[in-house]
This record gives C-alpha cells, sequence and structure tokens, in this order.
C-alpha cells in the first residue's frame, strides 16, 4: 500500500467530499448532543466525524483561501464589491430591508395570533429599520445619480427622528423583559450560535466604522447608526436570553431583572443620543448649506 498516496486522500478529499461532510457532520453532533446524550457510542462517533472535518477544513484551508483571492481578483462582481461603496452598501440595504420586513411580518402575525404587545413591539422595531433601511436606498441611488448634501442632511436628520420612534418600540420591549419577564427560551446551543452572530454583526460594524469615516457622507455615517443601534439592541436581546437560558439555577428573578433593567436603560439612553446628536447635526448643516456656507 503506498501510505502517502492513502494519507493525502485522508487529509486532502475532494472538496466535494468536505463540502459534503460540513452540514452532515453538524447535523450529527446536534443530533447527538441533543437526542442520545454526550456519553453514549453514537456521540463519541459524533466527535470523531466532526474532529475529522476539522481537520480536513485545516489542511484545505491555504487552498481554500488561495481560490478566494483568486476569485475576488478575476470575478466582475467581487472586484465592484470590493471597489464600489456605494453599490456594496445598496446590495447589503437590500438584504437587511428585507429580512426586517419579513421579521416584523412574522412578528406581527405573531403579536395577533397570540393577542400581545409583546410581539408587536418587535414588529415595531423591526419596522422602524425597514423605514430607515428603504429611505437609506433611496437616498443612496440619488447619491449614485447627482450627489446633493443637503438632501443627504435632510434625510439625516429623519433617521434621527425615526430613531426616537423607534427607542418607542425598544423601551416597550424592555418594560416587557424587565415587568413582565418576557424572553426568548432556545437551547443551550442555539443560545451560543445566537452569541457568536451577535458578537461577530458587532464586531463588523466597529469595523465599518472605520472603514465608512473616510467618505465623509452623512447616508454613510446614518447606515453606521442604525447598524450599531440595531446591534446593540441585538445585544440586549442575547443578554435577555442567556439569561433566561443560564441563569435560572444560577441566578434570582430579581437579580436577571436588576441586570436586564441596568442593560435595557443604557441601551435606550444609547438610542436617545444618537437621535438627539443626527437631528442637531442634520439642523447645523442644513442651515450652513441654506447660508451659503462651506461644511
Amino acid at each position: 500500500m503506498n501510505w502517502k498516496k492513502f494519507g493525502r486522500a485522508l487529509l486532502l478529499p475532494h472538496i466535494a467530499v468536505v463540502i459534503t461532510l460540513l452540514p452532515v457532520s453538524a447535523a450529527f453532533l446536534i443530533y447527538a448532543m441533543m437526542a442520545v446524550g454526550t456519553e453514549s457510542a453514537i456521540a463519541v462517533a459524533s466527535y470523531v466525524v466532526a474532529a475529522y472535518t476539522l481537520t480536513i477544513c485545516c489542511f484545505r484551508m491555504p487552498q481554500l483561501a488561495r481560490g478566494f483571492l483568486s476569485f475576488r481578483e478575476k470575478n466582475k462582481y467581487a472586484r465592484r464589491w470590493r471597489e464600489d461603496t456605494a453599490w456594496r452598501m445598496k446590495i447589503s440595504l437590500y438584504g437587511t430591508f428585507a429580512w426586517n420586513i419579513a421579521y416584523a411580518a412574522l412578528q406581527l402575525g405573531l403579536g395577533i395570533w397570540h393577542r400581545t404587545l409583546w410581539f408587536g413591539s418587535l414588529a415595531g422595531y423591526y419596522a422602524s429599520l425597514a423605514v430607515m433601511r428603504f429611505l437609506l436606498l433611496r437616498g443612496v441611488a440619488k447619491r449614485g445619480n447627482d450627489k446633493d448634501v443637503l438632501h443627504e442632511y435632510r434625510a439625516y436628520r429623519a433617521y434621527g427622528v425615526i430613531f426616537l420612534v423607534m427607542n418607542l418600540m425598544v423601551s416597550l420591549m424592555i418594560f416587557f423583559m424587565v415587568y413582565w419577564s418576557r424572553s426568548f427560551h432556545h437551547h443551550e446551543i442555539t443560545t451560543i450560535a445566537i452569541a457568536a452572530y451577535t458578537f461577530t454583526s458587532l464586531t463588523l460594524t466597529i469595523i465599518n466604522t472605520v472603514k465608512y469615516q473616510k467618505y465623509n457622507s452623512p447616508l454613510y455615517a446614518a447606515s453606521w447608526f442604525i447598524s450599531l443601534a440595531s446591534a446593540c439592541v441585538s445585544m440586549l436581546i442575547l443578554a435577555s436570553t442567556m439569561l433566561t437560558t443560564f441563569g435560572d439555577a444560577t441566578m434570582k428573578f430579581t437579580e436577571r431583572r436588576w441586570i436586564l433593567a441596568a442593560s435595557g436603560a443604557g441601551t435606550s439612553a444609547f438610542i436617545v443620543a444618537i437621535a438627539i446628536y443626527m437631528i442637531w447635526k442634520g439642523s447645523k448643516m442644513m442651515k450652513l448649506l441654506n447660508a451659503g456656507e462651506e461644511v
């Protein structure tokens, strides 16, 4: 037997094998942990499959990195995504706008079905995000044709007003969380996945803060403020979820209530501060532009 050839086939299988093993090993591992326990033979087999999948992914990483870099340089859409900031922002806004609309409709339907304002407050929050992103889409489209700074600052101020409306929905959510102990109940694995997604979103928002500062555009600044406020509310929802999932056995109800009240008050105050700043700055810049002064 050619051991070298065997080892290469074992550690560097065809890419189709890697793509197939990724969802299979993940599903197998989740099933073993949730359905049969961590000490059964099935669980041990799932650990072995997951470890093997991780190993071959690590061995494939340099090849995947080279393929990604080659694709980024040769594909026209990848190049445009990297070089055209307005187009990249527009595509991102289309995705988040569609998601916000769909999620707002889902929460509204749940609110009507269960006859509760808890889901209604969630629907109002996501609807507010959808309105702001829709207005941003219109602003980006107009900016691509004819840059109108006065129009951008007018929209920038309007986003601040919508932030105040959104804060009413967030405050209602916080009231339900604190006073009526409304929250989200998930399995531990699902909660950890939500936490990873939330922290990733917050990290990307911070990265985009640095990236978009050089463009000195009210629309880009508004987009960043929307993403930052959304990330903060997601952190609040995550805190509520984790306290419900992991804190029932280790923390008293009063302690959870105080933690949620403090974090909720901080989130609400932050959104109000963003709204006031945007309204103030938008009004100030519009006044300067109408007077014909440089900004």
